[in-house]
């Protein structure tokens, strides 16, 4: 029985995958898009080379999920190895320093070799789910620290005293800010009308803040070169 493996050196756009037999003798090597029709047409081409095939992939999710599932749906064996894995390994091949065809053959040759590697199976929706939301989750998490951190870089450069002053991990700061963004026009607003513009828009503390921003302004009377544009995007 003619058994052969295929590695796929997965991409967003496109996969490259090259098989081989019991010796490693190179039997295909395919750019193949990361398209149904052009997966379909390899998994013949694939499956005409060898009675039993067994398949590599260096990638468990993202843009290899296509062709996962097209190899699963078809009850191919394929096994998961990790990018890293497959660069350490790369090193005792022969060849280009990196290539697509290079890194699809180290896969294949790896999953003919060795014996410890994980079998890619069929996801639980559920799971699926939960990956997907908690992956978003984190971007949210991530897009907010990033606009955070550029909110106070900005605030240093023209106000430094404000932004020691504000928790910006607080939504009242960040009211204030679309409203006020320098000293003098905090000072020219004082406590009182200040306070008062803050509990119109429903934040909590109005008093203590707006005390806080206008201390903060007294303490700074000098116009910080490139104020203005700044304050606009603050």
């Amino acid at each position: 029985m003619t058994a052969i493996w295929a590695g796929i050196d997965a991409g967003k756009t496109h996969h490259h995958c090259v098989v081989i037999d019991d010796t490693g003798k190179r039997l295909l090597s395919r750019r193949v898009a990361n398209d149904e029709g052009e997966l379909l047409k390899l998994l013949g081409d694939v499956l005409a080379l060898g009675e039993m095939t067994a398949w590599g992939i260096d990638l468990a999710d993202g843009g290899a999920g296509l062709v996962i599932a097209v190899l699963l749906s078809h009850g191919q064996h394929l096994l998961y190895i990790p990018g890293r894995a497959v660069n350490r390994a790369s090193e005792g091949y022969r060849g280009d320093g990196k290539t697509d065809a290079k890194d699809a053959a180290v896969i294949a040759d790896q999953a003919r070799v060795r014996r410890d590697l994980m079998p890619v199976r069929p996801g639980d929706e559920l799971v699926t789910e939960l990956k997907v939301l908690t992956g978003r989750r984190r971007d949210l998490a991530d897009d907010r620290t990033r606009a955070i951190n550029r909110l106070r870089g900005h605030l240093t450069g023209i106000f430094p005293g404000l932004e020691r002053e504000l928790d910006l991990g607080n939504v009242g700061p960040l009211v204030l800010l679309t409203g006020y963004q320098t000293p003098a026009a905090i000072r020219r607003t004082g406590v009182r009308r200040l306070a008062t513009w803050l509990r119109n828009r429903k934040v909590r503390g109005a008093d203590q803040l707006a005390a806080a921003a206008v201390q903060a302004a007294e303490n700074q009377h000098t116009a910080v070169p490139g104020e203005k544009i700044t304050a606009q995007v603050v």
